[in-house]
């Protein structure tokens, strides 16, 4: 749905027209993967897939919740209910950034939304942090809050790690909230400095293809958090703040002095290699060699895949098909366990490598995969 139609379906669901309609998209992290909750660095960039949603305040402490994409009436929450934990259902996103703005102190006083989206779900295209940061951003704009938008990326974090229970990272909500159209947002997750890095592939005959596996994973699972508490196990145990704070020509005396935690060295293998996958990644975009962050995208899959163990026979079916059928790099994006690949690919070639890859899941008896270009696009923004 477009912005006029998001305003037009607000309007028959509530009896007035919205005041205003906001846009946030999704994204798809080029390098960096679980660094994130180690203090360490990212580089997303947005997608053009987002979460749009149209908005007016109320008075009287309710929060009406409706989107498109979801069978059933509105959702009316009372604010002074609204607790971490209370809620299992894809309200629990948009509710959540209305109790952390409220624990945060900022007077909202209830609100009628109506959402539509265009990210897929479960893709590891950061769906959820897209609906935070569109209510986040309306109600800023809204309220007159004043908060910058990294402040609105921190109050959607904690949305989804306490209200939700989701024990994800910053990068998702920066991406969405701060992202520019043709770039890529180089951020270092401990100070939130962030970094513009042009990322024009059409001018270099090159594209990116996301190939959507349409294997469902969920941030909240057990398996996203043992890896967040094998890498803060693994800090404890160098003793030092964070993984981000183990250099990388220090990497094998850390490997040695952690002993016989094999598990914990894996993780931190990977993160302390993964920044500085990141940091070369970094440098030769900023030198104009494109084409030469192909073999780094591909070393960073392998480490997700032997390293952190979150990947799985679809992801790794889709790397290896594509590599083998003339691709620069491929990796897994996203937190892992299914969910979405991407493939840097000359221009040319992107036609043949997408069949090639439809081919090779079909022969595996996988469902059909979904593949489409991703194009760097504007971070969240209003639109009416």
């Amino acid at each position: 749905m477009g912005a006029e139609q998001v305003a037009e379906r607000f309007a028959e669901l509530y009896g007035a027209g919205p005041e205003g309609v906001w846009a946030a998209p999704g994204r798809v992290n080029l390098i960096g993967e679980h660094t994130d909750y180690n203090d360490g660095f990212v580089m997303p960039f947005a997608l053009p897939h987002r979460a749009t949603a149209a908005v007016s305040r109320r008075d009287d402490g309710v929060l009406r919740l409706h989107s498109a994409d979801i069978e059933g009436d509105a959702v009316e929450l009372r604010l002074d209910a609204l607790a971490p934990g209370s809620d299992a259902d894809w309200t629990a996103y948009p509710a959540g950034v209305v109790w952390a703005l409220r624990e945060a102190g900022h007077e909202i006083t209830g609100a009628d939304v109506h959402l539509s989206s265009t990210v897929p779900t479960g893709a590891g295209l950061s769906s959820s942090a897209a609906l935070e940061v569109v209510i986040a951003l309306a109600l800023n704009d809204l309220h007159g809050l004043g908060l910058q938008r990294w402040q609105l990326a921190r109050l959607c974090q904690r949305a989804e790690n306490v209200y939700v229970g989701a024990p994800t990272g910053i990068m998702d909500q920066t991406a969405s909230a701060c992202c520019e159209a043709g770039h890529a947002l180089f951020l270092d997750t401990r100070d939130l400095s962030q970094r513009q890095i042009p990322f024009d592939l059409a001018a270099e005959g090159l594209r990116l293809l996301v190939v959507d596996t349409q294997v469902k994973h969920a941030h909240s699972g057990g398996e996203y958090g043992k890896r967040r508490a094998g890498c803060e196990k693994g800090a404890a145990l160098l003793g030092v703040d964070a993984l981000r704070d183990i250099p990388y020509a220090e990497l094998d005396a850390a490997l040695e002095r952690l002993g016989d935690e094999e598990e914990v060295r894996r993780l931190v293998r990977h993160v302390v290699t993964e920044d500085q996958r990141v940091e070369r990644v970094v440098g030769l975009l900023r030198a104009g060699e494109t084409r030469a962050i192909g073999p780094v995208l591909t070393e960073g899959h392998a480490s997700l895949r032997d390293d952190f163990r979150i990947s799985c026979p679809e992801l790794d079916l889709v790397v290896d098909t594509a590599l083998t059928a003339g691709a620069l790099g491929a990796r897994m994006t996203g937190g892992g366990f299914g969910g979405s690949a991407i493939v840097l690919a000359d221009a040319t070639e992107v036609d043949t490598l997408s069949k090639t890859v439809e081919e090779a899941f079909a022969r595996a008896g996988f469902a059909a995969p979904r593949v489409f270009e991703a194009v760097p696009s504007a971070g969240a923004r209003r639109v009416v």
